[in-house]
Order: structure tokens, then sequence, then C-alpha cells
């Protein structure tokens, strides 16, 4: 089967996609391209999944980069491959020929690309992490290569949507405490439940940063398990694991 590859105009031209679980080696609950090495899937099924998307990406698997993901707001600078993946958020280089890659089930897959200087990013940001800066440092770091944060462009890949995502108060108070604004990020749920909007919160993030433009690619991981994984999802129907969406943006 074909690889399904999301992709933007805001990115344009540099190569870059948001892959779905269409088109992989994987079967079960992990049924179709599922990058996540971290998974219980069958390690040399997921090696194929991702030397697919190497291929996609038109680079040699050593070259497609992905680091240990810890929900922090750590970015790592790379410009060769990894021997070891170091724990981080977010993933940024100058380098051509390295493919950055971002892995999630729910979580925003964020890529950033400001062509003039040929910097590139990626980032993996949940809640906790949009919440520690991992979007902000992202944006930090290119500058630091060279970047000029009014000419990068980001965009948010397939996560869940605020419909889906169910929340507790807890929550709300965390955000609240950072600021009380962010109140306007959470509707009013079930009981003393809130539905949280995660792509509208790293939208404020990235627009309030200064950055060029960012968009959100508007797919619901949750509510198209066809085409996405979704931790969420695979937790209220019982399963023991779930898949990992790979994003990935290269010059």
């Amino acid at each position: 089967m074909t690889l399904e590859i999301l992709t933007s105009d805001l990115l344009a031209p540099v190569r870059h996609g948001f892959f779905t679980r269409k088109g992989g080696a994987s079967s079960g609950i992990f049924e179709g391209l599922n990058c996540g090495q971290g998974s219980s899937d069958q390690a040399e099924i997921v090696e194929i999944n991702r030397s697919r998307v190497a291929d996609a990406m038109e680079v040699a698997l050593p070259d497609l980069v992905t680091v240990h993901q810890v929900h922090s707001a750590e970015v790592a600078v790379v410009d060769a491959p990894l021997t070891d993946r170091p724990k981080a958020d977010a993933i940024v280089t100058k380098t051509p020929g390295l493919a950055l890659g971002i892995l999630t089930a729910d979580c925003q897959p964020v890529l950033f690309a400001d062509h003039a200087a040929g910097v590139i990013g990626a980032a993996h940001a949940g809640w906790r992490g949009a919440v520690a800066g991992v979007l902000d440092n992202t944006i930090s770091v290119m500058e630091e290569l060279g970047a000029k944060r009014d000419r990068i462009n980001a965009v948010i890949g397939p996560c869940i949507s605020q419909r889906a995502y169910e929340v507790g108060p807890e929550l709300l108070d965390d955000f609240m405490a950072e600021d009380a604004t962010n109140s306007r990020f959470f509707a009013q749920g079930a009981g003393d439940r809130y539905q949280f909007d995660l792509p509208a919160f790293g939208l404020h993030k990235l627009r309030t940063a200064g950055i060029a433009q960012a968009e959100w690619s508007r797919h619901c991981t949750y509510s198209d398990p066809n085409r996405f994984y979704s931790y969420r999802l695979s937790t209220h129907e019982g399963q023991a694991d779930y898949g990992r969406l790979i994003s990935c943006i290269r010059l």
C-alpha cells in the first residue's frame, strides 16, 4: 500500500510530511506505519516502516533522526546522524540531508522552517511540553543557528481535537496558574470535565512568539482511527499498546 503523506504549502519548498498510518508493515493493533521504537511492536517491522519513511524523505535510514521524547521543553541540535538518542522533545538542524522525525499519537507534531536561512525544526508538543515552552525553545534555538523568527513558518500536524480531549479541572487550574486568559482554550464538558483545545493553544504559542505564519492541518487523531494512531482511543478501547505516527522535515 502506498504511504499517505500530508503536506502544507506553508513549509514549501522544504521537503516534509505528516505521515498517516497507511502503507506500513505492522499488523494487529499496530496495523499500518507504526514508527514507534518504544512500542511493543516487532522491532524489525518498525525498522521496515522507518525505512519506508526514510525512502519517502529521500534519505538513508541513519539520516532519519529522532530523539527520546519525554514531554519536556528540551531541544536537540543535530548536524550528523545520532548513535544515541538524547532525551528531548524537539530537534533543530541546518545540515542538508538530515530528516528530523517526531513521533506522536494525539500530541502535536510541529514542523518549522526558515527556508531563506536553511534552518528547520521539529517538535513534539503535548500539553506538558507546550506549557513548559518547547515551541518557544525550538524557535529560539533556530535563531541561534541563523533563522529569523519573522521568517519562520510552522505547521501543527494531526493531533487530538477539542471535541475528543476531555480533561479534569486540575488541568484547567494548571493553565490558569500560568495565565488567566488560558481559560479560553477550555469548554465546559460533562459534570466537572472540560474539553481542552490543544491545537488552538499550540497556535497561540506559535503566533505570540512572533513567527511569520502558523496553521493546524485540522486532522483529529482520535476521530479518524483508519488514518491515525491515538493513545487516548487505544486506552478507551482497552488495547495493550498503540502505534506512533511520524512527522518529518528535511533540507
